[in-house]
């Protein structure tokens, strides 16, 4: 006998900073359950704003010693404490392979260029180093290996003579606040099958 959804799918967003991407998801009517930010940080005060439950899952250390592992299992325990069933990225400043395991095909990221290219933290910086006219967005699958997952969307963004590290990358988050809950919408619709 196939199983009914009786609600919403439930989203838990994983961030980490300014919280600007969340709000884009919140105005497009995502089912948020739970925000979890990895440092005390403006995006949990976006939830708490909104009325969505909002935990500090903090990492204590940044160095050699950091147990991603056992991190990573503290995230999952709480996104399964609020039965989440979609995991989005939203500027999660910690790599979580766990949550890949936890949740196969049911976590998404936005990534600030146009993968394959320029995967890792400093995305935007190394377009800039590369000399490319062009970057962008790239909405993906999480997997286990870092920006390597299937990719469900991506939008250009050129490269001006005058960008700055910060006015190209405010450019990306702007694509990025209109692209990525337009696909988190698809895949909780089912328009896109992950």
């Amino acid at each position: 006998m196939a199983a009914y959804r009786v609600g919403p799918v439930k989203v838990g967003v994983l961030a980490s900073g300014s919280g600007t991407i969340l709000e884009s998801i919140l105005e497009n009517a995502i089912p948020v359950e739970v925000v979890i930010a990895d440092r005390p940080c403006r995006a949990l005060e976006v939830a708490e704003d909104a009325g969505v439950a909002a935990e500090l899952v903090e990492r204590e250390s940044f160095g050699k010693r950091f147990d991603r592992a056992a991190y990573s299992q503290r995230v999952v325990d709480v996104l399964r404490k609020y039965d989440v069933e979609l995991v989005v990225s939203a500027g999660f400043g910690t790599v979580v392979p766990g949550v890949a395991t936890a949740f196969p095909n049911r976590a998404l990221n936005t990534h600030p260029a146009l993968l394959p290219a320029f995967k890792g933290w400093h995305a935007v910086r190394a377009a800039l180093d590369a000399g490319v006219t062009e970057t962008g967005c790239t909405v993906h699958i999480v997997t286990e290996e870092v920006d390597a997952g299937p990719i469900l969307a991506q939008e250009a963004v050129p490269i001006l003579p005058d960008d700055t590290e910060e006015t190209l990358h405010e450019r990306i988050k702007q694509v990025e606040r209109r692209l990525y809950p337009e696909v988190i919408r698809k895949v909780i619709d089912g328009e896109i099958q992950i």
